[in-house]
């Protein structure tokens, strides 16, 4: 697992302006730079429009204080407009921050999502468990992050040109008054920060938590068949419940920083709405200031004390944005760990005529047992192995080795193309599509007919499945809709229309019968494909030209 700190450090801000380098120089960085811009302007606009709605104000009071209609009618009318025009800039503002944002998203989720299927990284993280929940990672932290980061940077700018603007306002209305806001506004962010820390680790915590708990949920949606059958709603039950009792505990946990942290921030902004008034209103009662300058010192201060106020106001948002950022951090190492990878253990020759194990010896990554000793076995175009092995996991070593799925071991593999060897897992994988999509290669364009699609299916008895579905071109949850054994003919189907030269098989008859595969493998033979079947002792051996053996050592003989 990937240690980070979850701390608001100089880590936390290194990684923060990281983020905003890389969107400026990205390919849609010219375009988030210019709604930068125009968020830039509008917030001018909006700190102008308030100091200028403070004197209003302030001369609206005055007004009715000296009980003058005509200039509380003028005062009124230009508080409205100064309101609609408010109204106006803050709507745009807000839409232009929305707009960037998705603009932000959408780029960081896209090259996310290409890192993640590179270089099989997604398989990586899933098999060593390196990283926790990634797919919450990319979906609900990405969102988080460019929603937040905008609104803090943005919070953080208007906080600057408030205080550039009041600044002068305060100063003018009471020296003392301002001292005092500086004053208030430092002593309540030190204990903010005193008193809520402990909620970066456990907003970081609650993360995973709720992504496990989610997890577990989306597994009983997707396996309610197979729970149903073998009456397993007990086991999950409990699994479900012990999840929600760990994120609640640390929920209940954050509940309680939340509350301390509220005695606090709670007195502190029901103190800002009279400290005005007891530092000007002596200045009225003495004949030294109007009426609307209380009015007035009341607008200002809470401005003032608002852009000083950051970590009090915002404190438990930016707890939660410190625990996304190292999050995400942990996922961008995680999956950067395959930019530049290290000299395998396993040599695999691509682009070979045949596919060969050259001294291979594969091992458990875990007990660091050998599963395969010493493999040193040739398939040449044209034959076929028949692979038998009373060591499942030795089995599932082979064929993922083959595949460059494995790396503890050494030795060489010598294997084809992509193009040229096709895999079929024990368990088919049907991903969601038509099934024109399922059956056809990714790279044909549309270069398969109808009639070449049709009649495969139909020599492999799937009309039934073709009927079901609707046709060729629409969507189905094929996992329920199709049994196992459709699956897997759905799977040699793609085989066959793709034909490739090298096929290897994962254990073919768990779910069909010897007659089906008997059949499949004779059409294998027919379009010349040479195919490599990990199988069982009561596989039938008249279908291969030669059994490889391997015994619970590791050990190895080759019959023909």
């Amino acid at each position: 697992m990937i240690a980070l700190r979850t701390t608001i450090s100089r880590t936390t801000w290194k990684r923060f302006l990281e983020m905003l380098a890389m969107l400026a120089r990205s390919e849609v960085g010219g375009k988030a730079k210019l709604l930068f811009a125009l968020l830039i302007l509008l917030l001018f606009g909006i700190n102008g429009l308030n100091v200028v709605n403070s004197y209003v104000g302030r001369d609206f009071m005055t007004a009715i204080e000296n009980k003058d209609m005509g200039g509380f009618t003028h005062f009124a009318l230009l508080y409205v407009g100064v309101f609609a025009l408010s109204t106006l800039v803050a709507v745009y503002f807000r839409y232009s921050e929305e707009r960037l944002g998705l603009v932000w998203r959408t780029w960081l989720t896209q090259r996310a999502v290409e890192r993640y299927l590179e270089n099989r990284t997604y398989f990586r993280l899933q098999d060593t468990g390196d990283l926790a929940n990634p797919d919450q990672r990319i979906s609900e932290d990405i969102r988080y992050l460019t929603a937040t980061t905008l609104s803090f940077v943005l919070l953080l700018l208007n906080a600057s040109f408030t205080v550039i603007a009041f600044s002068g306002v305060m100063w003018s209305i009471s020296p003392l008054l301002f001292v005092v806001a500086v004053s208030y506004a430092a002593l309540g962010s030190f204990m903010t920060v005193l008193l809520g820390k402990p909620l970066i680790r456990l907003n970081y915590d609650q993360l995973d938590k709720e992504a496990n708990f989610r997890s577990r949920l989306i597994h009983v949606r997707e396996n309610a068949d197979s729970i149903a059958l073998l009456r397993r709603e007990a086991r999950l039950k409990y699994q479900l419940l012990e999840r929600l009792a760990d994120l609640t505990t640390n929920f209940q946990r954050i509940i309680l920083v939340n509350r301390n942290l509220g005695f606090f921030t709670t007195g502190y902004n029901y103190m800002i709405q009279i400290i005005p008034a007891l530092v000007v209103a002596p200045l009225f009662i003495k004949g030294e200031a109007q009426f609307g300058v209380i009015a007035q010192s009341a607008i200002a201060f809470a401005h003032l004390l608002g852009a000083f106020s950051l970590i009090v106001t915002q404190f438990q948002s930016i707890s939660a944005y410190t625990a996304v950022i190292a999050r995400l951090a942990g996922l961008r190492e995680a999956m950067g760990e395959d930019q530049a990878p290290g000299a395998p253990n396993i040599e695999i020759c691509n682009d070979c005529d045949r596919v060969a194990f050259e001294a291979l010896t594969l091992r458990s990554p875990r007990s660091g047992r050998d599963l395969v000793n010493a493999l040193s076995v040739s398939v040449q175009r044209g034959k076929r192995l028949l692979i038998i092995a009373p060591n499942e996991s030795a089995k599932t070593a082979l064929f993922r080795a083959t595949a460059g799925l494995w790396d503890a071991g050494e030795g060489r593999i010598l294997r084809p193309n992509d193009r040229a060897l096709m895999f079929l897992p024990e368990r088919p994988y049907l991903p969601p599509g038509t099934l024109r999509q399922l059956v056809t290669p990714s790279d044909s364009n549309g270069s398969f007919t109808d009639e070449r699609i049709l009649a495969t299916l139909r020599a492999l008895k799937l009309k039934p499945a073709l009927v079901r579905a609707g046709g060729l071109d629409t969507e189905r949850n094929w996992n329920e809709l199709l049994s196992l054994g459709e699956q897997q003919l759905l799977a040699f189907a793609r085989v066959i229309l793709a034909e490739p030269a090298f096929v290897m098989l994962d254990h073919p008859t768990r779910a069909l019968s010897e007659c089906q595969i008997d059949e499949l493998l004779a059409m294998l033979r027919e379009r010349g494909m040479t195919y490599i079947t990990l199988g069982d002792e009561d596989d039938d051996p008249g279908a291969y030209d030669e059994v490889l053996l391997v015994a619970e050592d590791g050990s190895w003989s080759a019959q023909a």
